[in-house]
């Protein structure tokens, strides 16, 4: 057995990629014709939910397309959003529904250096939303943000990323 390391970004799209494999491996065709069965050993900057030791997800290229228009954080909270708040591929979501759900989810990241990723976001969202406006000052000073912000992340929180239910 012997194998050589690729780059996807070689490679147009995931057919090119196995076509490019399986040429690699042409010595290997079985007698009565069958292809040799690809197996992938080692794997670099490809998250696991693309890739396992046999198969190469369809959406695979769709997704680095994605990620390549994005900023490193929003590449960061893309990866986070797709495998632990979408459980995909395995939700049954093509990438674009998967990109339509993180665009419409993604509130952005909170490092929460003052008082914590989730209460700094609570603080925006309350401003943003305007849900205390019409409260009188006097009264507003009691609401709990740490409280409100407890339970506004019951879900949808992963390493100051925030990613909120539509």
């Amino acid at each position: 057995m012997f194998g050589e390391w690729m780059d996807l970004s070689d490679y147009s799209d995931r057919e090119e990629f196995y076509k490019a494999c399986y040429e690699f491996h042409r010595n290997e065709f079985l007698s009565d014709g069958c292809r040799p069965e690809l197996m992938f050993q080692d794997w670099e900057y490809i998250p696991n939910f693309l890739i396992s030791e046999s198969w190469l997800h369809e959406d695979t290229y769709k997704y680095f397309d994605a990620i390549a228009e994005m900023s490193s954080e929003g590449a960061e909270a893309f990866e986070l959003y797709s495998s632990n708040i979408a459980s995909w591929p395995g939700n049954g979501m093509d990438c674009d529904e998967l990109l339509e759900g993180f665009n419409e989810s993604y509130q952005g990241y909170f490092g929460g250096v003052i008082k914590g990723a989730k209460i700094e976001f609570a603080y925006q969202y309350i401003e943003d939303t305007g849900m205390l406006s019409d409260v009188p000052e006097i009264l507003e000073r009691y609401f709990d943000y740490a409280v409100y912000s407890r339970d506004l992340f019951l879900e949808g929180y992963s390493d100051g990323h925030i990613f909120l239910d539509q």
